[in-house]
């Protein structure tokens, strides 16, 4: 089967490919740019499946401006849908976020929760997630809304990768005082997951979270990368009212700790995978949560 992927010049889509190629999968990937004039054309009956990444990621320095958010991850992928709706194309799959419905969640995130985005990033991806769900659907198509949460794979650049040159240089780990739980979602697993639901047409169309099995703390995470680097951990518990407070100057200042990413690196975002597990008929993903991570933690050396 041929297959469209946008957003080719993320690291999703890289491995993603890399994926097909090297698991015998018999899928032909096409690399569709929607920057190019004229992509429309491109977008032909020769294809049994779009997967739309491309979007505008969350920016945690706060530089962008909020039309932009909408004009990528809304308009966009409103243009691209309304080719696929007048195509004879099967299934679309579209990559949302959590942060669609949620920017902090208590409990674990489910997928039948009502949006209430704050970022122009989440109301984009949620506006968008909307338009797809009122429009009329054949019933010889599926549409997929994907929902991950924090992707990590080899060529990942994020918070990720600023934990892995902390704990590299041997510098503490300073804000261990912050107690929570995350989840995670490995390339691999995510390569899975769209294989998977490629494969069967008994997988009803809907909203679907994708996340690995198990949710890890900030602290495990860089025990996890301490030990990977053959490194002794080293946490320091500053009080979290200081860290709060100091976090302040980087709201103002390009400094490397902003509140925004402070967040990212201390709250807790716990997202249930249980439904495209049932959907499927699996009980667990192929790759832990820790084997996922290490994968991913190597790559940057």
């Amino acid at each position: 089967m041929r297959i469209i992927i946008t957003g080719a010049s993320g690291f999703v889509c890289q491995n993603l490919d890399s994926y097909f190629r090297n698991n015998n999968c018999e899928y032909e990937i096409e690399k569709l740019s929607l920057r190019k004039e004229g992509w429309h054309k491109y977008v032909t009956n020769n294809f049994g499946a779009i997967v739309h990444l491309a979007g505008k990621a969350h920016d945690t320095s706060n530089t962008s401006s909020e039309e932009e958010y909408f004009k990528v991850n809304r308009d966009l992928t409103i243009d691209l849908y309304n080719v696929f709706l007048k195509s004879e194309i099967k299934d679309f799959f579209y990559f949302s976020s959590v942060k669609a419905v949620a920017d902090t969640v208590e409990g674990i995130l489910e997928e039948e929760v009502i949006g209430k985005p704050f970022t122009p990033y989440g109301k984009s991806k949620l506006e968008a997630e909307q338009y797809l769900l009122n429009q009329p659907l054949p019933e010889d198509k599926r549409l997929f809304i994907i929902r991950p949460c924090m992707i990590h794979g080899p060529g990942n650049k994020g918070n990720l990768n600023l934990l892995y040159k902390v704990v590299e240089k041997g510098i503490p780990w300073p804000l261990a005082s912050f107690h929570n739980q995350r989840s995670f979602l490995s390339i691999d697993n995510l390569s899975f997951l769209i294989k998977e639901m490629m494969k069967n047409k008994e997988i009803p169309s809907g909203i679907y979270n994708f996340a690995d099995d198990e949710a890890l703390s900030t602290n495990d995470l860089v025990t996890l990368i301490s030990q990977t680097l053959n490194k002794k951990p080293k946490l320091l518990c500053v009080p979290a009212f200081l860290i709060k407070n100091a976090v302040k100057i980087g709201d103002v200042l390009p400094l490397p700790l902003n509140s925004e990413r402070l967040k990212k690196l201390t709250e807790s975002y716990v997202v249930s995978n249980k439904k495209i597990k049932k959907a499927l008929g699996i009980d667990t993903l192929p790759t832990s949560t820790k084997e996922g991570l290490v994968k991913t933690i190597l790559s940057f050396k």
